[in-house]
């Protein structure tokens, strides 16, 4: 719920209940399936308020009641005793109560004088866990810990504009009802709409992923020894030495996209030997581009350790990072023949936007952001692209989602590297030149040569900038790359509208919040 909402609902029941099957019409109209981005609710309620001539301070209802019509075939397909119902202290009787308060929040006496203890009753005869407590944050771990697997909460519209970014970012499968009064006090909700919600059931029961669980098995395909299991054997020094740098640190984020891409289109549980052995591929490319980068680029230290090259020096560096290349096209090849071409075409991508990079340190020149944005697309895209590629491709491939997967990765490798262009100016490392969206936007917002050949000359991008007559600069600059990434960042969502499959989209939706994070 974007800026700050004045917060009206519907006045009666009956108009609640109307609206609420206008919703439904309208979204089922959408064909779209969850999860929806704040900008997209939005948008939705807007369209609405036009449609029917709503009072646009109905707004921010409209948009948790479109959340919810959105979510419910979702969430009616999760067994009742991996459902959590989350209910308000404000709904008691402030005059009666006597319920205590604990950490974990209150415990009801059971007195009739409110709506909590009927509630309660009704979840805990469907097999529903139920807790009174303030704010969605009380459930996040139960969902995280896969103790629950969705939320249905009761909430006043205040909470919910602070609770619903939470819900977002998640992804999670839930439904969140307004209560029909503000204040901290003796508020009301629609009983039966809420004994409605909690009740809904399908035949069709959901296939959630277990991120956690998923995270637990890359830990283990990385391990030494599994990892030996899958390379040459290793009897040489090249071969130890990229072993070593196989299972060190890093955040795996490719062989996650990789495996989770294929359960999620699968359906299945288990990932296959086929699958283990592209996921172990594809970092095997990505830890060989990092040994490289950081020759290229004279690196001492990446992840707080001393890189290849610094240890061993450059000739050996070079060779460790060839033998993971080789690695990785030959486990790539008991696979799939089409995921040789996928992965040599994003490997041929990457070289050239290197390339780019590594001509233009050689002869520093005033940037444009096409020429940038190229860079990224030719460097970044093509890491996250190759991904979900390698997944669909084990999974069984499909060409509209090949091109769903293009519109995606493109917008969200742009925002990555726009953030991580922000991301240098925000500590006090020196920021050494090298073509980045930043430098691009100071370039075209200031042609003058005495500017711009001060600026490619400089040895410290930083110090330079810090200057006192050139902080504005600065500052606008990275306003206006903060917008773009914005944007990006939406265009990551939205390319995912076209996603049939919910769980899906639901890990895009969530790959997306925490990589652009």
């Amino acid at each position: 719920m974007e800026n700050k909402l004045i917060h009206n609902i519907p006045a009666s029941y009956a108009e609640r209940d109307e609206l609420r099957n206008r919703i439904q019409a309208f979204v089922d109209d959408l064909t779209i399936q969850p999860p929806l981005s704040l900008d997209d609710l939005s948008n939705f309620a807007d369209q609405l308020i036009r449609e029917y001539a709503l009072d646009v301070e109905v707004r921010g209802w409209l948009m948790v009641e479109i959340h919810n019509q959105v979510w419910k075939e979702t969430v009616a397909s999760i067994p009742y005793e991996r459902r959590v119902l989350l209910l308000p202290k404000c709904l008691s009787n402030s005059a009666k109560c006597q319920a205590e308060i604990d950490e974990l929040g209150l415990l009801c006496h059971r007195c009739s004088h409110c709506s909590i203890p009927d509630l309660q009753d009704k979840a805990e005869s469907l097999g529903i866990m139920s807790i009174v407590a303030e704010g969605f944050t009380s459930v996040v771990g139960l969902i995280q810990n896969r103790v629950v697997d969705s939320v249905i909460g009761v909430s006043c519209l205040d909470s919910l504009e602070k609770a619903f970014p939470l819900l977002i970012s998640n992804a999670v499968p839930g439904l969140a009802i307004p209560l029909n009064t503000s204040g901290c006090k003796d508020t009301h909700v629609d009983y039966e709409y809420v004994i409605r919600m909690m009740g809904m059931r399908s035949d069709n029961e959901a296939r959630l992923l277990d991120y956690d669980g998923l995270r637990a098995d890359l830990k283990r395909w990385f391990s030494k020894e599994n990892l030996a299991g899958h390379f040459s054997p290793a009897k040489d020094q090249t071969s130890s030495v990229a072993l070593e740098w196989m299972g060190g640190e890093g955040k795996r984020w490719r062989p996650y996209l990789l495996a989770a891409t294929y359960l999620a289109l699968t359906g299945g549980a288990e990932v296959p030997d086929d699958v283990q052995r592209a996921a172990i591929a594809v970092e095997c490319f990505h830890k060989a581009s990092l040994v490289h980068d950081d020759i290229q680029d004279n690196d001492k230290e990446r992840y707080g350790k001393p890189t290849i090259n610094a240890l061993y020096g450059v000739p050996i560096a070079i060779n460790v990072g060839d033998i993971l290349l080789g690695e990785g096209y030959r486990l790539l090849s008991l696979c799939d023949a089409r995921a040789l071409t996928a992965v040599a075409d994003a490997h041929i991508a990457l070289c050239k936007g290197q390339g780019m990079e590594l001509e233009w340190s050689v002869s520093p020149r005033p940037l444009t952001l096409d020429w940038v944005l190229e860079i990224f697309c030719n460097k970044t895209v093509p890491a996250f692209e190759v991904s979900l590629v390698l997944g669909l491709i084990c999974a069984g491939d499909d060409e509209v989602l090949r091109r769903i997967f293009h519109q995606y990765s493109r917008a969200l490798g742009i925002a990555y590297q726009l953030l991580d262009d922000i991301e240098d100016f925000k500590d006090d490392r020196p920021v050494a030149l090298r073509p980045s969206a930043v430098l691009a936007v100071l370039c075209e917002q200031n042609p003058e040569p005495v500017f711009t050949r001060s600026l490619l000359e400089c040895e410290n991008l930083k110090a330079f900038l810090g200057r006192s007559e050139n902080k504005p600069l600065l500052r606008t600059t990275l306003e206006r790359v903060g917008q773009m990434a914005d944007t990006y960042h939406q265009a990551a969502l939205t390319a995912l509208h076209e996603i049939k499959n919910v769980e899906l989209k639901r890990l895009l939706f969530r790959v997306t919040e925490r990589i652009l994070k």
